[in-house]
């Protein structure tokens, strides 16, 4: 893709001008765009939890950093908004736990970009109804339905949401419409890791692949495959058959054994970790071997 700037040309890539400002400002920062989460360096903390060998919840003091992410969840939520924008907060609350050798997400954030709402008896002068892909729902429902998915996620899972934003933009620009019927849908948040834990650790020979969680089941397939084709392209059948289901409940308990794995500080079982999502364990699995040095 090319891109022009305020009538400026630009040879940079658009990913490559996000990455450039953390290469020319490296300052506090320990890790980034290397793994499920960004780590900025912290300072000296307690942390309460259960003493691993006594049971007796107490603070431990330890170097803790601080680990982002905002990523996007724009095809599913365009589709069926509740079940897209959940999973969406979902997917990125796992990306914080797989960070390191593992980590507790602390606070949420959403963010949704839509066309214009065209408001039932309050329309806007300014907007003008263009129409949309048949298997795309409209943007107010997008922003009706959306944000309770995320906040349903988060509430449930145990994270606050504590920050966001929405916004609408639509134009006719040389006779072509440009706006966001499919939606950018954002998830994101802020977590605390270890010192000791941000960084993999190597795999040696005949180590243990350990997977958690819920069973598959046939839903939320090809997501990642009916997320790059151009909108309402594919087949009906895909597109719902693309969006996930949430399942808050079993990702908690999830987030508990990397918790309780964590709080054992140098003793951590845990090598690598990754989150099962787009492209299930097929993705899943390579991205660990191949981040170990051992193929994939």
């Amino acid at each position: 893709a090319s891109w022009t700037i305020d009538g400026i040309p630009r040879s940079e890539t658009l990913f490559g001008m996000i990455r450039n400002t953390e290469a020319v400002s490296p300052q506090g920062t320990i890790s980034a765009y290397t793994d499920n989460a960004a780590v900025m360096r912290g300072d000296q903390g307690g942390a309460f939890y259960p003493d691993p060998e006594t049971g007796r919840y107490d603070f431990h003091v330890a170097e803790i950093d601080i680990l982002m992410k905002v990523e996007t969840h724009n095809h599913p939520t365009a589709i069926s908004p509740f079940p897209g924008a959940a999973t969406g907060s979902g997917g990125e609350l796992r990306d914080e736990g797989a960070t390191g050798i593992g980590s507790i997400p602390k606070g949420g954030l959403t963010g949704f970009c839509v066309s214009n709402l065209l408001l039932p008896g309050a329309r806007q002068p300014w907007e003008i109804d263009t129409g949309r892909p048949e298997r795309i729902v409209s943007a107010l429902e997008i922003m009706l339905e959306g944000p309770l998915g995320a906040a349903a996620f988060n509430n449930e899972f145990g994270r606050p949401g504590l920050g966001g934003y929405f916004r609408t933009f639509e134009m006719i620009h040389a006779g072509e419409v440009r706006g966001y019927h499919k939606p950018i849908m954002i998830a994101g948040g802020l977590g605390h890791i270890f010192r000791e834990h941000v960084a993999k650790k190597p795999i040696p020979p005949s180590a243990l692949i350990v997977q958690i969680g819920g069973p598959a089941m046939l839903i939320g397939l090809g997501g990642g495959a009916a997320s790059s084709q151009a909108s309402g392209s594919g087949q009906a059948e895909l597109d719902f058959a693309s969006v996930q289901r949430e399942n808050p409940e079993m990702q908690r308990r999830c987030q508990e054994v990397i918790n309780r794995c964590r709080q054992l500080g140098e003793d951590n079982p845990i090598l690598s970790i990754h989150d099962v999502g787009a492209g299930g364990l097929s993705n899943a699995v390579p991205e660990i071997i191949h981040g170990a040095g051992r193929g994939g």
